[in-house]
């Protein structure tokens, strides 16, 4: 019977952990959705500025992805 009584008590420890956890989430789901409400009203956004890629590079990769393709569809005709 220690067992189970020892098992209970780390069962309630656990729960008063959970429900600390959940409390501290939704404080901080509440925080990014008013952070998320004052970017949407300024205009600004966070984070990285977006990445752009030249047309050499967008061309090259284009190229690239035309030969795995064209490499598949051969080793499929193949087997």
């Amino acid at each position: 019977m220690n067992i189970l009584s020892a098992l209970r008590q780390a069962e309630t420890k656990l729960k008063k952990q959970a429900d600390k956890v959940r409390q501290q989430l939704d404080a901080v789901r509440a925080a990014m959705k008013i952070l998320g409400r004052e970017v949407a009203s300024s205009g600004k956004s966070i984070g990285r500025k977006k990445r752009s890629v030249s047309k050499a590079a967008r061309a090259k990769m284009a190229k690239a992805q035309r030969e795995r393709w064209a490499k598949i569809r051969a080793e499929k005709k193949k087997g």
